[in-house]
């Protein structure tokens, strides 16, 4: 059974194997941890300009933050996260952050944390 490793930014080491059921077996340290997709800007930042200006454009990097913006006294979304932010996708095919620092879990239980259009659907937790 081959292993693969992956380290991540605290240098924490996990293992995903593939079992001989066809599942994939994550090993590693579960202290505090978790992990994420990337997202994909492209069909979000295409649709905003072709909405805007050139000259009023946001580059990709500034859109990249302002498509996720709220106000912070009601935690509603901007006009412009609200129009854009649902063509923002997860590209599923690659983990991009395995890491550890969130303040609801608990010491040695994984989570899987799933979100939709920048809210919180659904977590899956060990008992």
């Amino acid at each position: 059974m081959k292993k693969v490793e992956y380290t991540n930014r605290y240098n924490d080491v996990f293992t995903f194997s593939k079992t001989e059921d066809g599942n994939i077996l994550f090993e590693g340290e579960f202290k505090w941890m978790r992990c994420g997709w990337p997202n994909v800007y492209d069909d979000a930042y295409a649709a905003y300009c072709a909405d805007t200006d050139t000259d009023e454009r946001m580059t990709m990097g500034e859109f990249k933050k302002a498509v996720h913006e709220y106000y912070p006294e009601t935690f509603k979304s901007t006009p412009l996260a609200k129009q854009y932010a649902k063509l923002v996708y997860s590209d599923q095919s690659r983990i991009d952050m395995i890491g550890r620092k969130v303040d609801y879990m608990e010491i040695d239980k994984p989570y899987i944390i799933i979100y939709s259009n920048g809210k919180r659907q659904k977590v899956m937790r060990s008992k």
